[in-house]
């Protein structure tokens, strides 16, 4: 613990011209005077640690102290912060943020970002991702209720192995003590997620063979998709392309436009017809003409409440 204390006040010293003792003390939770002895540590280990008098007084380092900068460029530096800093602000994490320290000492102080991302999405969950980090690391079960494609709420516990972001959306994949399989989760339909104090053995020869047994899946069922095509009115074109970037787009005179997707069961795909029907007039599927009639039988299915309602009033 005083290591790695004394490596953040030295990447702290180097990004900064003057730090007071008490700026320290209050930031790594201990006293002044044990900041004091890690400055003479510091300064005993050849760091050129300087002392600065008066009301604005503290430590610095000597002008003219370079890190080496030859591992890493100023571009791959101050693209790595911004990647590192995205995270910190979902996760929170201190460590982190230490790295960012870390990284700013020989990144280039004068350069604008060129990049920027955001890693926050809608949960109904706040303290999910920290709660499966932790879980990751810490090789502890996490409990929580979910809901599967049937619309099932079941109760799960797995042991959490890594996050996945994809989709706009948060993924766990881990093994799941109720199915006995490996199994991957979408944080937006777990609820009361929580952290078990029960701890499980790291699961190092298991990974990697299933990370490569699910790219020979997803080979497979490439293969044996079929095209869907529909057309798009001008209102929906941006919702449309924001959904099915990869699809093979034909603009026509009128502002529309015909988007063709290879979809794997596009009949069983409930997925596509949820996004379908959410465009309302706004799209029109050509074929498969299987997939009209499934559309066709939704709608009217939807207005059934809406029917019933009105015949009583």
């Amino acid at each position: 613990m005083k290591l790695e204390r004394l490596i953040s006040i030295i990447f702290k010293l180097l990004n900064h011209e003057v730090l007071s003792a008490s700026t320290l003390a209050e930031e790594f939770q201990v006293s002044p005077r044990t900041i004091y002895r890690d400055i003479d540590v510091i300064c005993a280990a050849g760091f050129p640690v300087v002392s600065h008098q008066g009301l604005k007084g503290g430590y610095g380092i000597i002008d003219g102290y370079k890190m080496d900068k030859s591992l890493l460029g100023s571009y791959d530096v101050n693209s790595l912060i911004t990647v590192l800093s995205s995270l910190s602000t979902v996760f929170d994490d201190g460590r982190v943020q230490g790295t960012i320290e870390r990284l700013q000492t020989i990144g280039s102080e004068h350069q604008s970002p060129s990049l920027s991302i955001d890693l926050e999405t809608r949960r109904t969950e706040p303290d999910a991702l920290p709660y499966l980090r932790t879980g990751i690391t810490e090789y502890r079960i996490i409990q929580f209720d979910y809901i599967n494609t049937k619309n099932e709420r079941t109760s799960r516990r797995i042991e959490p192995i890594r996050l996945h972001f994809k989709y706009r959306n948060w993924y766990v994949y881990g093994f799941c003590l109720a199915r006995q399989d490996y199994r991957e989760f979408r944080l937006s339909r777990m609820m009361n997620v929580s952290l078990s104090s029960d701890t499980f053995q790291p699961h190092t020869t298991r990974i990697e063979p299933i990370v490569e047994s699910r790219i020979q899946s997803d080979t497979t069922l490439h293969s044996q998709t079929t095209e869907v095509v529909f057309k798009v009115n001008p209102e929906a074109l941006s919702e449309a392309m924001d959904h099915f970037q990869q699809a093979d787009k034909q603009f026509h005179n009128d502002g529309s436009m015909t988007m063709r997707i290879a979809v794997h069961q596009p009949l069983k795909a409930r997925w596509l017809c949820s996004f379908l029907l959410s465009l309302g007039s706004g799209a029109e599927v050509l074929e498969p003409v299987e997939l009209r009639n499934i559309l066709r039988e939704e709608l009217q299915n939807a207005l059934k409440p809406y029917q019933k309602t009105i015949e009583e009033v």
